[in-house]
Order: structure tokens, then C-alpha cells, then sequence
């Protein structure tokens, strides 16, 4: 089996992803980190169909390495790394729907400060790319997307541990402890991704994590907004590593026509089950006029425990060298907890920069999915991309 472009560079290039701190800023001004005013679009690239798509991909010497720190204050008079994080109460019924059709939407958990820093923390972010973000970006699957996000931004890690995120989950799974097991920051999925389960959700089960949506945009009228088989997390036919689903075999009968569609709005979160079955249409010609600007992953559930998914594309969501080996507990700084409080020691392992990925576990996990049987499980991530 041959490993995609992405990965090979990945692997060869991923040596001094850290040691630089150099930050070399594309525009002036981004039309991304604006809150409330509409994106001046002139930065766009026009198309020979006069469309203008909103984000310019950036040229390879745009990218950075190392830490960053926008330096955006955070909201409602919090103190960084001193504030405990906020709560937001949900009812028992939000909770029961999660756990009966597999996805809930809980609208208007963050204000409009708190949406407010996270665009500004993405158009920063998308005006500054960095180098873990090349490989999403060049191939075209998003105008952006950058995962572990955490680990590299500043920004992104003091709302995990300051904002009501947390509590939410916490409340949802049932548990006492959340911990983030991998996370993306996604603009613009260009093609959208047709019925796929997750199967990129750190190395824990199922069962032990939450898909979540942090929504920083409201969904166009026409695409855009993700769509769910109710209840389809219970299904025993998906095979564990697949990734693109069929949902006209007879296995997921009773679910393919019960369907559940969200147009999520600013501040609005949608968590599901990892199981559940879901598709995201993007715009027929893949050029979006407008943001869909999303922070999304899978938090790990208290107890969790590591599961080393070398051999299978799952590994892509875990390619960090934290010493953690199968069977331990989930407990590191590598999967940072959130609720019910963060961990100054691990906070302080990702300022200092010993939270990132390893050239020798990219060489190593990756070099596991070179089997007939993994290989192909692996590339049916490919089988999800396209709009319908």
C-alpha cells in the first residue's frame, strides 16, 4: 500500500514542527475574525463563474511552526488560567434525547462574547496557518481545518478550559470528569461528507466519547446543515473501522429514512453519539460565499481508558509521543481535562510546548496501516468525500 502525499510529508517534515515560534501574518486584517459585521469577500478568489470563494489557500511559506498566541482576552471578566470555568445548565430532556436519537442540539450555549473569541481566534488562526493544518488544506477538504488545535493556539486551549464546553459534555455522558481526546478546527468543508460514522476520535471506544459542534455561524439556507440517522448509534451492522456508510444495505433499514436536520445558529452546539451516522452537504460547486466556521472533536468520558489503535485509521487522531500504553488510564496532558476543572500541570506542558506531536509515533502508527485489511479500512475516509 502507498501512503497519500499528506502522510509522507507528515512524516518527513514533522521533525521541527515545534522548535520555531515564528509567526508571519498573511493580511493586515482579516475578514474571518470579524463578530458581527459582514466578511468583506473582496479577498476572495473569483471564479470563472464569478463566484468568490471567501478564503484564499494559503502559499507553502504562509505556514508556521511552534506555539501561537493570538493574545484575544477572554470574556466576561475571566483571568486566564486563574477563572474557574462557567456553567450552563441543561435539562434532563436534552439529556434523554442525546441517549435516544444519538445527537442533540443545544441552542445558544455561548453568547455573543464568547463567539465573538472564537472567530477572532479563527481568523487569526486562518490569517496565521500552521503547519498541522497543510495537509487538510492542500487536498482541498476544507478552506481550513487544523486538528488538535489546542495544542498549538493558546486561544482554543483557554476556552476548553474556561468556557461552559465542559459542563455541557459532562452533563450529557453522565460524568464527572471530560477530557478532550482530539479536536479540529474546520472552515468550509468544500465538497461536504456524505453518510460516514467518525472513527478519528483519539484513542478511546465509542462508548467512552462525545462527538461535539461548537458553531460559530449561521447555516446557509441551502447546504450546510449536518443531517443524522435518528437512533442509528445503536446499530450493530457499521463495521468499527469503516468510515463511509451505505445506507441503503440492509442492515440500516430502520434508520435511513428517520432523519434528523440541524441549522445550527452562533453559540449553538450540536453533541452526538460517535456512532451515529451523519452527512454534511456543502454547496454543489464547492465554493462557499459565506463562513461555516465549526469547533468540533470528541471529549473522553471519566474512567476512559487508552486504547492504541495502531493498524487502523484511527491512529490519525493520536500521534502524540505521551508515553500512555494499552489498557492505562486515560490521564495526561496530552488529553487535557476540562471539567470539572482544568490541570495547571498540564496547562503549563502546553505552554511550554511538550504537548505535540511525535516524529517517531507519526513514522510508527502510520507504518501500522500497512496491511491489506487496515489499508483499505483506512481509505474508505476517501468514500466520504463529495457533496451528496
Amino acid at each position: 500500500m502507498k501512503f497519500s502525499t499528506s502522510a509522507l510529508i507528515l512524516c518527513i517534515t514533522s521533525t521541527n514542527a515545534f522548535i520555531s515560534q515564528r509567526t508571519v501574518s498573511r493580511r493586515a486584517l482579516s475578514p474571518l475574525g470579524q463578530s458581527t459585521e459582514t466578511a468583506d469577500t473582496d479577498l476572495g478568489i473569483l471564479t470563472p463563474e464569478g463566484k468568490k470563494k471567501i478564503i484564499k489557500e494559503p502559499a507553502l511559506w504562509e505556514y508556521n511552526f511552534g506555539l501561537q498566541d493570538p493574545g484575544i482576552r477572554l470574556p466576561h471578566g475571566i483571568e486566564a488560567r486563574v477563572s474557574p470555568p462557567e456553567k450552563y445548565e441543561l435539562t434532563e430532556e436534552q439529556i434523554q434525547t442525546l441517549e435516544r436519537d444519538g445527537v442533540v442540539h443545544i441552542k445558544g450555549v455561548f453568547d455573543d462574547e464568547w463567539v465573538d473569541y472564537l472567530r477572532k481566534a479563527t481568523g487569526d488562526q486562518v490569517d496565521n496557518p500552521h503547519f498541522w493544518a497543510f495537509a487538510g488544506t492542500a487536498s482541498k477538504l476544507y478552506d481550513y481545518i487544523q486538528r488538535n488545535v489546542w495544542q498549538t493556539n493558546k486561544a482554543f486551549a483557554n476556552f476548553y478550559y474556561h468556557s461552559a464546553m465542559g459542563h455541557v459534555l459532562a452533563q450529557c455522558g453522565r460524568t464527572d470528569e471530560i477530557r478532550v481526546s482530539t479536536d479540529l478546527l474546520m472552515v468550509n468543508p468544500n465538497k461536504g461528507f456524505k453518510w460516514h460514522q467518525d472513527n478519528q476520535n483519539g484513542p478511546i471506544t465509542w462508548e467512552e466519547g462525545l462527538r461535539f459542534w461548537i458553531t460559530m455561524d449561521e447555516t446557509p439556507a441551502d447546504y450546510g446543515a449536518p443531517v443524522y440517522l435518528k437512533g442509528s448509534h445503536r446499530n450493530d451492522f457499521v463495521d468499527e473501522q469503516a468510515v463511509f456508510v451505505n445506507i441503503d444495505e440492509d442492515g440500516l433499514k430502520e434508520y435511513r429514512d428517520d432523519r434528523l436536520e440541524f441549522r445550527t445558529m452562533p453559540g449553538d452546539m450540536l453533541i452526538w453519539h460517535p456512532r451515529t451516522i451523519h452527512k454534511v452537504d456543502g454547496p454543489a460547486d464547492g465554493i462557499w460565499t459565506s463562513y461555516r466556521r465549526v469547533l468540533g472533536g470528541t471529549v473522553a468520558k471519566g474512567g476512559s481508558i487508552y486504547h492504541d489503535k495502531t493498524g487502523t485509521g484511527g491512529v490519525l487522531s493520536d500521534l502524540g509521543k505521551h508515553g500512555l500504553s494499552d489498557g492505562m488510564k486515560l490521564e495526561s496532558s496530552f488529553f487535557p481535562i476540562v471539567y470539572p476543572q482544568f490541570k495547571e500541570s498540564e496547562a503549563i506542558a502546553r505552554d511550554e510546548g511538550r504537548v505535540g506531536r511525535s516524529p517517531q509515533d507519526i513514522v510508527g502508527k502510520i507504518g501500522g496501516l500497512a496491511g491489506k485489511a487496515s489499508g483499505e479500512k483506512f481509505f474508505s475516509f476517501f468514500k466520504v468525500l463529495g457533496s451528496r
